[in-house]
């Protein structure tokens, strides 16, 4: 589709810009995403898990306690959010950090819709059979990054197996119409794994994002019960291939820990991720949405956080940001700026 014209950003209004020009979503597509509330009861949010059993949910630790999102900042980026149509992954995946993040008016787009095709057992975000792809959301997004005015802004989405590219291309024209709407903005990108979908890793690399991130989630060994629908070592080249297009992009990815890994495991993370020459590694606690998803192992101690960071950063990570409440995107127009730094510094020391 044709890039539209300047005059649609910053000109887009809530009562004409939703479904301009798209065919109508059928009635049964809009209640399996949660779009069609009024027909009927809620759809089942994750119904691929209904029937599993609960696994219990333990009590938080004091380290892991955050104050509840209220303040006079974060009501007026969610009215933003909603009034461009835009969806969240800080809502969608239930992040601990929304509160702090949306009072400083920092949040993470997540586009090609609010429903995933795949099944994490992790994974807040809803699944089922996902809306038709709404080709102005770019606008859309990069309308919200200008009245936000940020300096940099994270991108993601859920998984489109559905679509060829995999929802490629959508993140190429957000890209291209963030950039023309806040030039000065960073874009960080945090993309799905493309599996068979060929050519959609060049798409995104050839719009010149300036961090790519695709998270590994876990470690090998737990891919089957946590991330089943990938594949470890095809993110892994993934990463490895996005330096061999373009050695200029900074390239990032994160694990959870506290799902069942050990030590060891984690080490050897580490290190595939530097042998694909991953800039920058975030670990963070995994924290369970509802009974139905996976249980927790155990709560990793803040002291094991620190350890974990001395280990990464002695294997070459220019950048590491381990902790309990650490998230892909938590911090990351500060990260970046210290990504940049510490990439100049290692090219001064030769």
């Amino acid at each position: 589709m044709a890039t539209p014209p300047s005059p649609w950003l910053g000109s887009i209004r809530p009562s004409t810009h939703l479904g301009q020009g798209l065919r109508p979503v059928p009635a049964d597509a809009r209640i399996k995403s949660g779009r069609d509330l009024e027909s009927g009861p809620p759809p089942l949010r994750h119904p691929e898990k209904a029937r599993r059993p609960d696994n219990p949910t333990p009590r938080k630790p004091d380290w892991l306690r955050v104050k509840a999102p209220g303040s006079p900042e974060y009501q007026a980026t969610r009215r933003l959010m909603r009034d461009l149509g835009l969806n969240t992954v800080c809502e969608e995946a239930a992040c601990p950090n929304i509160g702090e993040c949306w009072k400083q008016k920092h949040a993470t787009v997540m586009i090609l819709g609010r429903v995933c095709t795949r099944a994490c057992t992790f994974c807040n975000v809803a699944t089922g059979r996902p809306d038709l792809l709404d080709p102005h959301e770019p606008w859309r997004v990069a309308e919200a990054v200008a009245a936000l005015a940020l300096t940099h802004v994270v991108v993601t989405s859920v998984d489109r197996d559905d679509l060829d590219d995999g929802g490629a291309g959508h993140f190429g024209q957000t890209i291209t119409a963030i950039r023309a709407a806040a030039p000065a903005t960073t874009i960080e990108v945090l993309t799905p794994d493309f599996l068979r979908k060929v050519g959609a890793l060049e798409t995104v690399v050839a719009a010149k994002p300036d961090v790519f991130n695709h998270n590994l989630e876990t470690v090998p060994r737990l891919y089957a019960e946590v991330r089943p629908g990938a594949r470890y070592f095809h993110s892994l080249r993934l990463l490895d291939q996005v330096k061999r297009l373009d050695p200029t992009l900074f390239t990032k990815s994160g694990i959870m820990v506290g799902l069942g890994e050990d030590k060891g495991e984690v080490l050897q993370v580490m290190d595939d991720l530097r042998a694909a020459e991953v800039d920058f590694l975030t670990i963070g606690q995994y924290l369970q949405p509802t009974p139905k998803h996976h249980a927790i192992a155990r709560f990793v101690t803040p002291d094991e956080f620190r350890s974990y960071a001395s280990f990464a950063a002695a294997k070459g990570f220019l950048l590491v940001s381990a902790s309990p409440l650490t998230r892909s995107s938590y911090h990351a127009g500060e990260d970046f700026a210290r990504l940049r730094a510490a990439r100049a510094a290692r090219l001064a020391a030769g």
